[in-house]
């Protein structure tokens, strides 16, 4: 599929993002790999919502440069990280929501196990609820280049698949194209909901 597409389905991704109230306040970023040295993010400070093409600003992924001078999103060194250490990435999604920033404050460990759910299956690869689901939580940090330091020494050890969970920040989720990181975002959405209410209801 051409960038141009994927680009058309990113837009339509943040519009249905935004109308679900997932990316509040101008917050978070979306992004497509344009070709195998650059992608397409969106500029800062606009919201996701109502975003058009034309938002999108061409960054260097070996470097983070934007040649237009335009100023893409501040977690930009993150989604060039994940087009770096995985070349069949398409598109990254990262999203506020209240479900994911909670968890990622009362977990306290360095991932987030989901185990016995029926739409883990949602994420490509994951066959049945008996199986487990980690989701690598990070602590929430305004440099991003040692935080993306960080993230990608983990990658070296330990699997990152999906997306990970910034501590008190959000999640951020991938896939190998536009549809596929727009479902593992609602798996994920939906599967963070269902452990933040079982989590709730054990302690009531």
């Amino acid at each position: 599929m051409s960038a141009t597409s994927q680009l058309e389905q990113l837009v339509a991704a943040c519009h249905w993002i935004g109308s679900r109230g997932w990316a509040p306040a101008t917050g978070g970023n979306m992004s497509v790999r344009r070709d195998a040295t650059s992608c397409l993010l969106s500029e800062s400070g606009k919201d996701k919502g109502s975003l058009t093409a034309d938002d999108f600003i061409v960054v260097d992924i070996a470097n983070n440069r934007a040649a237009s001078g335009r100023r893409p999103s501040a977690e930009t060194g993150l989604h060039t990280l994940l087009y770096r250490l995985f070349p069949d990435a398409g598109a990254v999604l990262h999203t506020h929501t209240v479900n994911a920033t909670v968890l990622s404050r009362v977990e306290q460990g360095e991932v987030l196990r989901l185990h016995g759910y029926e739409m883990q299956k949602s994420l490509s690869g994951q066959q049945s609820h008996l199986d487990s689901v980690e989701i690598a939580l990070f602590d929430n940090d305004q440099d991003i280049a040692a935080l993306a330091a960080r993230i990608e020494a983990f990658a070296r050890t330990s699997p990152l698949r999906y997306g990970f969970l910034l501590r008190g920040h959000g999640l951020t989720c991938w896939g190998k194209d536009v549809s596929e990181a727009r479902r593992h975002l609602e798996g994920l959405e939906f599967l963070f909901e269902c452990e933040r209410q079982r989590r709730l209801l054990e302690r009531s």
